[in-house]
């Protein structure tokens, strides 16, 4: 029979291994979660750093002077496609892309055409009215909307548009420093017009790709 002493002792040494293991068992999970939990603090920081840095990048490209040059595209033998692209900030704020694409075809016809962009949900373009131009002087111009050249199999976008300004540049004329910018009035489905100011030194880019 075994002796008290040992019998107490063979008690003790299986609560302690058994405290043991418990203790074991919650130092591996606490250690699970503090992973599980830094793996989600360092995600979420990452996601952070990248909005920061995307946000950082979207302010310095908007608040920058809007300087762009023309590039040129063969798209395929015979066809080229020039193109300048600005950033541009309507009347609250909002940013916004304007391209002027070329398409000189194998033929020798030719189109001319502006597309502004803005970000998604911001507004939606009435494609059933033209853009109107006003220039330094006063004078309203119109631009008709060719925006389903876009895509020949799905419907433009909401916040997209393009308009045939190739008659409507060589009217802009140029040649005062103190020129105010051309006012774009863009047609929209609701809320208030959006306007924006284009400076003489985009027009006369535009102008200079328009005569390539």
């Amino acid at each position: 029979m075994m002796n008290k002493s040992k019998f107490i002792g063979a008690v003790v040494g299986r609560s302690v291994y058994a405290d043991a293991t418990t203790m074991a068992g919650q130092a591996f999970s606490f250690s699970k979660l503090y992973l599980r939990k830094s793996m989600m603090f360092k995600k979420s920081l990452s996601r952070l750093l990248v909005a920061l840095t995307l946000s950082i990048a979207l302010f310095f490209g908007i608040c920058q002077p809007a300087i762009a040059t023309i590039t040129q595209i063969e798209e395929y033998p015979g066809q080229m496609l020039y193109q300048s692209r600005q950033n541009l900030q309507d009347q609250t704020g909002k940013a916004w892309q304007a391209i002027v694409f070329k398409r000189v075809h194998p033929e020798g016809t030719n189109t001319v055409s502006l597309r502004l962009i803005s970000f998604p949900g911001v507004m939606e373009f009435d494609h059933n009215q033209p853009l109107t131009l006003l220039t330094s002087l006063g004078k309203a111009l119109t631009a008709n909307d060719i925006s389903n050249n876009i895509s020949q199999d799905n419907a433009p976008p909401p916040n997209v548009a393009e308009y045939d300004i190739k008659v409507v540049l060589p009217q802009l004329k140029l040649g005062l420093k103190d020129q105010k910018p051309i006012e774009l009035t863009l047609p929209v489905t609701t809320g208030a017009a959006i306007k924006l100011e284009i400076p003489s030194t985009m027009i006369q880019e535009w102008q200079t790709l328009s005569a390539y």
